[in-house]
């Protein structure tokens, strides 16, 4: 049932892709766990080498299980199509990767995960020439005011990493349609049970999977979705997509391949050439995973906040950032784009800075201490000395991370036990 996206949400996250197994009647999607597959003949072979026919040759490329997952997630996305990939900082890769040549730019928000701050900052332009333009999404006008001929994409998150900070999508999906670039958003924070960039304008979007698609801590993956919108052959912006392919004899992707160009390319020249390929065991997981995710989005939301309206109240805390509260500044824009709640994840100032979030951290019991969100477990983490500490401190305040900020992941918990633990371990760290 992967084309009806006429039926409900739930329905969609436990069907979509799936059907038993053909040849043993599993209800279950099976796992692959191969890396090859045989051809009917050399005339089989040579169909699918030429992408004259879709099938299985390699599990780099394409595989049962995994392929069951992409479905699903561009399902529940209202996308198109979606390759999976072995992580999220691997998704980032190849949804620039046809889009980019050495010298050309993209537009990044400042406010995003530490660890992607640093793979557009250093890696990209390192590895392959491509750099990134940082500028505060906050004011969609400075979007504007940095494209140049040699802009090729806008990237942002939807909720913002650490702080849970709500990107106003609608009208920065607009300058980028203006200007003929494509969006692309990272959903992982807010996954398309809590919003559908896609329905507000993004052209494409990536997740890590590791995080709430998944959401038990166990699945390292990435998702890139296409939402089949973009006209990838005008102004010839892109020959990657447009023009000819020397590794499948001068075949043209858009030409050839309409709307699905994207999605194609990035399995036939992306995983093909980089690699980055999400194992068929970890998309195992992570179907199941996605099978309770509108339940699991529910509660993430509703712990977060009521333990985000305790932290506003408590005499340890300076702020909190969390657009569900009333008072935050991005309440608004929380309403508009998330109706169904505001994630899990947020961060809060603790009165002490460095020193008090390194002894909170460390004074916790129930919440685990670790580089991850998204799990069932409320998670906690102190970005300055961990995830953001690559940046300096000018940069580590512009990506919400200064060295008060305490990042919270809530988990499914009993929200009293989870506030119970905080308040215990503020008690220590502040006094």
């Amino acid at each position: 049932m992967s084309d009806k996206k006429s039926f409900g949400f739930e329905t969609r996250a436990i069907h979509a892709g799936a059907a038993p197994d053909p040849a043993t009647g599993a209800r279950q999607t099976p796992i692959y766990q191969t890396t090859s597959f045989v051809f009917d003949d050399v005339d089989d072979a040579a169909s699918l080498f030429n992408l004259q026919k879709v099938g299985f040759i390699y599990s780099r490329l394409t595989n049962p299980t995994v392929a069951v997952l992409e479905e699903r997630i561009a399902n529940l996305e209202g996308g198109i199509g979606a390759t999976a990939t072995s992580s999220g900082h691997a998704a980032q890769l190849m949804a620039l990767f046809p889009l980019l040549s050495p010298g050309d730019e993209f537009i990044a928000s400042t406010k995003l995960y530490g660890g992607s701050l640093n793979q557009f900052a250093n890696t990209f332009p390192r590895a392959f020439g491509w750099k990134a333009v940082f500028v505060d999404t906050d004011e969609p006008a400075s979007v504007k005011a940095a494209i140049t001929e040699k802009t090729k994409a806008i990237f942002v998150e939807s909720l913002a990493n650490p702080g849970g900070i709500v990107t106003d999508l609608e009208p920065i999906a607009a300058i980028a349609q203006d200007a003929g670039i494509p969006l692309i958003v990272d959903n992982t924070l807010a996954t398309p049970y809590l919003i559908r960039p896609i329905e507000w304008g993004a052209t494409l979007v990536v997740h890590s999977t590791t995080k709430f698609l998944s959401g038990n801590g166990t699945s390292v993956g990435g998702a890139v979705v296409d939402s089949g919108t973009f006209d990838w052959s005008k102004d010839g912006k892109y020959p990657a997509l447009s023009g000819p392919e020397p590794g499948y004899h001068g075949l043209k992707f858009h030409e050839t391949f309409g709307n699905l160009a994207y999605t194609i390319h990035g399995h036939a020249v992306g995983l093909r050439d980089l690699g980055p390929s999400q194992s068929p065991f970890n998309a195992f997981l992570t179907l199941n995973g996605i099978e309770t995710l509108h339940l699991r989005m529910e509660r993430h939301s509703a712990n977060a906040l009521k333990v985000a309206t305790f932290l506003e109240s408590h005499p340890a805390v300076e702020w909190v950032s969390y657009a569900g509260l009333e008072s935050s500044k991005y309440h608004t824009l929380a309403q508009k784009y998330l109706p169904r709640g505001a994630g899990g994840i947020f961060t809060f100032g603790i009165k002490g800075g460095y020193d008090a979030g390194v002894k909170l951290v460390e004074s916790v019991e129930l919440f685990s201490h670790l580089a991850n969100i998204g799990d069932s477990r409320s998670l906690i983490i102190h970005p300055s000395s961990t995830t953001h500490r690559q940046l300096d401190p000018a940069g580590q305040a512009a990506a919400g991370a200064g060295p008060e900020v305490i990042r919270l992941s809530i988990g499914l918990e009993s929200a009293d036990d989870i506030i119970a633990d905080l308040a215990k371990a503020l008690d220590k760290a502040v006094g």
